[in-house]
């Protein structure tokens, strides 16, 4: 499998009288195809990670290779270029727009590349929102839809611009069980039936157990493989 993004002796600090280190030395990769779930204990630097391999953070050594390309020179105008093409991003809560409808908060990144004619624009969200079985929810606004639905919508923005790297930081935390299993479910699709790198964080050792592999990141590091597999 072709690996998507990898991260090299990936370091951040935060200065100060008394620094913080959040995640350290950190050297991973996700391949296109495979759903690698991120754990470990609240506080150990997995958001951290997250933020960095998704360019929302700038790491103070190390570096993030996305599809073999190295970011670590780009400006913040070709971060953000990258991350609106490469990367699709799914949060704990999904962050939809409030005063528009679910096909409107979809659209948006596509709207930003501005590639596209208004008309294959809303036919390309339409049909996302079809493959997460929300064709009844389009015109809805995020308060006419459950926690679930929203999500679902808040996948499909991810997806809008087509990135082969989806990154997912406790997407079903704020979930029930039931809208928990359709958002796990869909996430794994990506990988496996969409080809898509997919990268999890999560507290859910349910869910983590179904991904390809499991990393574990303790007080900032990557866990030895063998605490990783007493852990399990």
């Amino acid at each position: 499998m072709t690996v998507a993004i990898r991260a090299e002796s990936l370091t951040r600090r935060l200065a100060g009288e008394v620094p913080v280190t959040l995640v350290e030395d950190i050297d991973l990769e996700i391949r296109r195809g495979e759903c690698v779930a991120i754990t470990g204990p609240s506080g150990s630097g997995k958001s951290s990670l997250m933020y960095l391999l998704g360019l929302l953070d700038i790491p103070t050594s190390g570096r993030v290779l996305l599809n073999g390309l190295d970011t670590s020179s780009f400006d913040e105008d070709r971060l953000a270029d990258v991350r609106l093409r490469e990367l699709g991003f799914v949060f704990q809560s999904h962050f939809l727009l409030p005063e528009f409808t679910a096909l409107e908060n979809v659209t948006m990144p596509l709207r930003r590349l501005g590639e596209n004619s208004e008309a294959e624009i809303r036919q390309h969200g339409s049909d996302l929102l079809d493959r997460l079985g929300l064709s009844d929810q389009k015109h809805k606004l995020p308060n006419q839809m459950s926690g679930g639905q929203c999500q679902r919508v808040a996948i499909a923005r991810a997806l809008a611009n087509d990135p082969p790297v989806i990154l997912a930081d406790e997407p079903t935390g704020n979930l029930d069980t039931a809208s928990s299993a359709v958002v796990q479910q869909i996430i794994r699709d990506l990988a496996h039936k969409h080809d898509r790198a997919v990268a999890v964080v999560t507290h859910d050792a349910s869910f983590a157990a179904t991904a390809d592999r499991i990393i574990r990141i303790v007080d900032g590091r990557v866990a030895p493989a063998t605490a990783q597999a007493r852990s399990a």
